[in-house]
């Protein structure tokens, strides 16, 4: 595939991320109540724009690297997994999350997390890592890493409510600063 046809691809992949995350309205069309919208809309909306079919919104849902994106069983419906800022029910199963998870930021940010936790702030729920690797990724998008890890066993003991989406993401409503231990830090 050459450069011009993945950033094509890519710059398409982050303007679908934001119709079906947070701005359905800039192409005219609405999401139901679990985040689903229709493809044909969907597509008629993002062509108003630049070139788009079927073809390349199957090939941006295959080839998303973080699989944010999900059909329904016909292929008529598409949502984002996660990461609204606009409120839905994506139906997420509620889980069971393993003793820990992490959660990668900048260190913009370390000051206030230490001092009032984790907080969704524009989106539904606080996004947690599976392992070390992914939070240090996710922490290098926002300038030097810092990686938190959650006591996510023990929250769970005390009552909150993990869910896991379909591409591996765990999400909670918030993480109180008792539950966050900084492991890593970029000098």
């Amino acid at each position: 595939m050459n450069k011009n046809r993945n950033r094509d691809l890519n710059s398409t992949s982050k303007f679908i991320s934001l119709i079906l995350r947070h701005k359905p309205e800039i192409i005219g069309i609405m999401l139901d109540e679990h985040g689903w919208a229709n493809v044909e809309d969907l597509i008629a909306g993002i062509r108003k724009t630049r070139m788009f079919d079927m073809e390349r919104l199957e090939e941006i849902v295959r080839t998303d690297s973080k699989m944010r994106y999900s059909f329904n069983e016909d292929k008529t419906l598409i949502r984002a997994n996660q990461g609204h800022s606009i409120p839905v029910d994506v139906e997420l199963p509620v889980a069971m999350p393993p003793e820990y998870l992490y959660h990668g930021t900048g260190q913009k940010y370390a000051e206030s997390i230490e001092r009032i936790g984790l907080i969704p702030k524009s989106r539904l729920y606080v996004h947690l890592s599976r392992d070390m690797d992914t939070a240090v990724q996710v922490g290098n998008r926002h300038g030097k890493p810092v990686v938190y890890q959650v006591a996510s066993g023990r929250m769970q003991e005390d009552g909150f409510v993990f869910y896991r989406s379909v591409n591996g993401v765990w999400l909670v409503k918030e993480v109180p600063a008792a539950y966050l231990e900084k492991i890593k830090e970029e000098a």
